[in-house]
């Protein structure tokens, strides 16, 4: 996962590549939950090709924990496969899924 600064104080775009299924969805918890201790997260996913069910775990768990300590997280990118997906199980109802980077920033600049 790249980390990337767009020169937004308190916001950070992380950008995930390759499948984010049981093999990388430990780590990218482990950076997107540190990331979410101090500033809002866009999770950019327009690198990811397929998305398990212990990927949309993290995602959950990613915007639980942004609402529990009152930031934001945000998602973008999604690839046709995995917004199927995201949509087949519910999560677009969840955790709104925005076009581009600069669409999920601009959501989470008026929460």
């Amino acid at each position: 996962m790249e980390i990337i600064d767009i020169g937004v104080p308190g916001l950070s775009v992380a950008l995930v590549e390759g499948p984010l299924d049981t093999a990388s969805a430990s780590t990218v918890e482990q950076q997107v939950l540190a990331l979410l201790a101090d500033r809002r997260v866009v999770l950019d996913m327009s690198q990811v090709r397929f998305v398990s069910s212990a990927g949309l775990r993290v995602l959950l768990k990613a915007a639980k924990t942004a609402e529990a300590a009152g930031g934001g997280f945000a998602i973008c990118g999604l690839q046709p496969t995995v917004r199927e997906v995201y949509e087949i199980s519910g999560f677009d109802k969840i955790i709104p899924a925005h076009a581009t980077r600069a669409d999920a920033a601009a959501t989470l600049d008026r929460a």
